[in-house]
């Protein structure tokens, strides 16, 4: 799993402006939504919203925009159904790239991804065309400075029940199946450990490494994308620099 370290960008990410903040919020609300709408508006009975709302808070979201989210999908206020939506595609140089969104117009936003894949040197694809490329996998992090070593951090995971551990200089990237992912987390702070943050990722079987032109276009194309209000999610097989 090494090589797909995401802590500095996740860390950057929480250190974003208010403007950039009030846009994260709407992403979260539409997550929050779904979320409801599948399991109910009870975290305590429903993992995938207490997951989201443990993301809200992490980024300062406030309580009254969470419970508002919450009450607008329950029924409580008028609310807008999104509908979940998987893009696939390549950007310059070959590389895959998958988005997700979740939209209350369809057509809008499939026009709106593909312009953004046509602005910036890629082509979006049919359904399975890059996905078969990756694996859905959980990841948690936990920063280093706890006072676990490397051994233990690795012994404990394990035991948690997590598939691999990736040792960073920073943090520890500790990946499971999406179906244990809750459940090693839950086994992860039973122990001890606090998780510094915790996603469901797409992970590439294999990297590829652009030239220092294409990746800084690429890297245009997926803020672009990342920008987007409909877009929850940008995942893609290309070694980033540093």
């Amino acid at each position: 799993m090494s090589g797909h370290n995401k802590w500095s960008k996740i860390k950057n990410a929480k250190e974003k402006n208010d403007q950039q903040n009030a846009k994260m919020f709407t992403k979260i609300g539409r997550e929050i939504a779904v979320a409801v709408k599948l399991g109910g508006p009870d975290p305590n009975s429903n993992n995938q919203l207490k997951n989201i709302i443990a993301k809200a808070k992490a980024i300062n979201m406030p309580n009254d925009n969470i419970n508002r989210s919450i009450k607008k999908a329950s029924g409580e206020l008028n609310t807008v159904n999104y509908e979940s939506m998987t893009y696939e595609g390549y950007g310059v140089g070959g590389s895959a790239v998958i988005v997700y969104a979740l939209t209350d117009n369809k057509n809008r936003t499939a026009s709106d991804v593909r312009h953004a894949f046509d602005k910036f040197g890629g082509s979006l694809g049919s359904n399975g065309c890059v996905s078969y490329l990756f694996t859905k996998k959980g990841v948690i992090y936990v920063q280093k400075g706890t006072g676990i070593s490397d051994d233990d951090m690795m012994m404990i995971a394990l035991d948690c029940g997590a598939e691999d551990i990736n040792i960073e200089d920073d943090v520890f990237e500790i990946y499971t199946t999406p179906e244990t992912f809750d459940d090693v987390k839950v086994a992860l702070e039973g122990n001890g450990v606090t998780i510094a943050d915790s996603v469901l990722d797409m992970i590439p079987s294999n990297y590829v490494t652009l030239e220092e032109e294409k990746e800084a276009t690429f890297q245009k194309m997926i803020d672009y994308l990342e920008d987007y209000d409909d877009v929850q999610g940008v995942y893609h097989n290309v070694d980033i620099s540093e």
